[in-house]
């Protein structure tokens, strides 16, 4: 297990040691929490989210050809095309911040620039159009535009600070000829390829619908038909076998420190009592915001789960500014991501990516505490 990963359970360790008193009961009721969360994200996300994810990942690998992806959201390409693609890309996702992974390592290691494949891995969280919906329904619709506001800055300057701390990665990737998956593009036609990607696409936005659960399954069932048809009778059998071993690759990679880190959250949640949270972020200072921040980086939300427990800190006493920064952390961020990350970028760029959405969702909150 890689340093980083051993510092971020550390501390979560440390978490739980400072908070809970050391008695069996305790001790037993965080283990168990750990178990519930680890056994309700099992259910309810990875076949659900993270195996559409997976594939998608895959068919990026394999299939995508690589100067599409560089066109688009290469390291030379025009930041006033990229950027946007990244964020619009992310934002039609309605996944969490750990499904998103799988999607950004693909676009990631294809050759696409570290500042526009980081916008993308913080817009797919952060800016859902049913997150943003229920958002505004919910709490107040001042919320949901500034959420979606300050998603999208936030998004852009985090990939420009990327972009501009690593520049070798980017150079060294041109340098290289963005070598990664297959040595060459496969040969199908651009329609063919993307009929496969959109259907799965599909796939992965149908199961997080909440429409008639009979019209989602036809729909669902109808879409991976269509995959499997174009699988067997438009590729080749050895461009399966790679798409298949990517994909498997991806899971084995990403899989096991997403059951950690999720277990390890569910650890924490147990021990540190909502209300010492509300306790520390009543109002709008850096400091509570700050907090905010850190504890939304550390906490795992569940796609759209994040609007009913915000919902129930700002009754407790969370202040307005507060409230947002956990919205844009707590959705871009989380133990089981970070874990992941560190093990995706290496330890430099996944901590300056985590500092720099930190510092950038407090600002965000601290300014709409403020003047909003």
């Amino acid at each position: 297990m890689k340093e980083p990963v051993k510092f971020l359970i550390l501390v979560a360790s440390f978490i739980l040691l400072y908070f809970a008193p050391i008695n069996a009961p305790v001790v037993i009721a965080s283990i168990g929490a750990g178990l519930t969360l680890l056994q309700e994200y099992a259910r309810l996300h990875v076949l659900t989210c993270l195996v559409p994810a997976f594939f998608i990942a895959g068919t990026i690998a394999v299939y995508v050809k690589k100067n599409a992806v560089i066109q688009l959201l290469g390291p030379t390409t025009k930041k006033y095309i990229a950027y946007p693609i990244a964020s619009i890309s992310g934002g039609i996702l309605a996944v969490c911040s750990c499904t998103i992974l799988p999607l950004f390592t693909g676009i990631y290691k294809r050759g696409a620039g570290i500042g526009p494949a980081v916008a993308f891995l913080f817009t797919g969280p952060a800016i859902n159009i049913t997150a943003l919906l229920l958002t505004g329904s919910v709490i107040g619709w001042d919320f949901a535009v500034s959420r979606l506001i300050a998603s999208i800055i936030i998004s852009v300057i985090a990939g420009l600070t990327m972009a501009f701390i690593f520049q070798s990665h980017d150079q060294k990737n041109m340098d290289n000829g963005f070598a990664s998956g297959m040595q060459e593009d496969v040969s199908y036609s651009n329609w063919t390829i993307a009929s496969f990607f959109i259907l799965q696409l599909a796939v992965l936005i149908l199961f997080g619908l909440s429409i008639d659960p009979a019209a989602k399954a036809v729909l669902i069932i109808a879409a991976i038909l269509a995959v499997l048809g174009i699988v067997f009778f438009k590729f080749q059998k050895e461009h399966n076998i790679e798409w298949l071993r990517e994909t498997w690759d991806l899971t084995k990679k990403i899989l096991p420190y997403l059951f950690i880190g999720v277990f390890i959250a569910g650890m924490i949640e147990e021990v540190i009592p909502q209300e010492f949270v509300t306790r520390l972020v009543g109002e709008n200072t850096l400091l509570s915001n700050a907090i905010a921040s850190t504890f939304g980086a550390f906490m795992y939300f569940a796609t759209l789960t994040e609007v009913p427990i915000i919902q129930k800190l700002m009754a407790l006493g969370m202040g307005r500014g507060p409230a947002l920064t956990l919205f844009l952390t707590g959705n871009a961020l989380s133990l089981p991501s970070m874990i992941v990350l560190y093990k995706i970028m290496g330890k430099k760029q996944a901590t300056v990516y985590i500092i720099t959405i930190i510092v950038l969702s407090v600002a965000a909150g601290w300014l709409f505490g403020e003047f909003i």
